[in-house]
């Protein structure tokens, strides 16, 4: 199959019917899968690790913290994707899919502005600090409140679309500097990257910055962090688009009568 073939091949799932019979056979797979990973993350790390000799048991808060944060920047990627699409192939499945991941992104979002403070304030002495990455991590939060309140308040779906991808591309902005803040000023209290870095000095792939003993079980929780928001966006895209059609057969049945 040529690489066009598999293309066209993709771009079928547009199709919103094609779209829901496939999502129906994929949920139940991230739904298990999901709940098997977050469960076995959670209970390995919270109760099967020893607490940190400098943050105690406070460093357990990783679990949640770090994949809630990954997955928030990547939501919003997601979404600018998706909005891409709209704008240039105008599938309606894109534009849905994107509304649909919103409200997940700011669970997300919330989750580790919450979970941060927690954990910056026993470490930092402060609930909070306009730290580059923390400031930047509180506009993406506000964008998406925005982006959510934008399609809410324009009754036409193409027009709500339209701008909703534009502010979509403006908050990607902020989705990049909330990822690397920390790398674009050398101010602020937060770390850099924690979990994987590259040693520039030696020249080795990579060198692990947590312990293999707080590592593996978040790289556990991370995977079933990625497989909820993909059951979560499938179910919410589905639900979207049965949404859809209810509105449109309640236009045709009122324009009838």
């Amino acid at each position: 199959m040529t690489i066009t073939a598999k293309a066209n091949s993709l771009w079928e799932y547009a199709n919103p019917r094609k779209f829901l019979a496939t999502s129906e056979r994929l949920l139940p797979f991230f739904w298990l899968a999901s709940t098997t990973c977050l469960v076995v993350g959670l209970v390995w790390g919270f109760f099967f690790t020893p607490d940190d000799y400098k943050q105690g048991s406070t460093v357990k808060i990783i679990y949640l913290h770090v994949p809630s944060a990954l997955m928030a920047i990547n939501c919003w990627l997601m979404m600018l994707a998706a909005s891409l699409i709209w704008l240039v192939r105008r599938h309606h499945v894109s534009a849905l899919a994107a509304r649909a991941a919103a409200p997940v992104g700011i669970v997300f979002t919330l989750m580790a502005l919450v979970t941060g403070a927690i954990w910056g304030q026993p470490m930092w002495g402060s609930w909070w600090a306009w730290d580059p990455r923390l400031t930047s991590f509180l506009i993406l939060f506000l964008f998406y409140l925005g982006y959510v309140a934008l399609w809410e308040a324009i009754e036409d779906p193409d027009t709500a679309a339209d701008l909703t991808s534009v502010l979509c591309l403006v908050g990607s902005v902020f989705a990049i500097l909330s990822r690397y803040a920390v790398n674009f000023w050398n101010q602020g209290l937060h770390q850099g990257a924690s979990v994987m870095r590259v040693a520039a000095v030696t020249g080795s792939d990579t060198e692990e910055k947590v312990s293999n003993i707080y590592f593996f079980p978040l790289m556990v929780c991370i995977v079933g962090f990625v497989l909820l928001f993909i059951a979560l966006v499938l179910y919410r895209t589905c639900t979207e688009i049965r949404a859809r059609r209810i509105k449109a057969l309640l236009a045709r049945e009122r324009a009838n009568a």
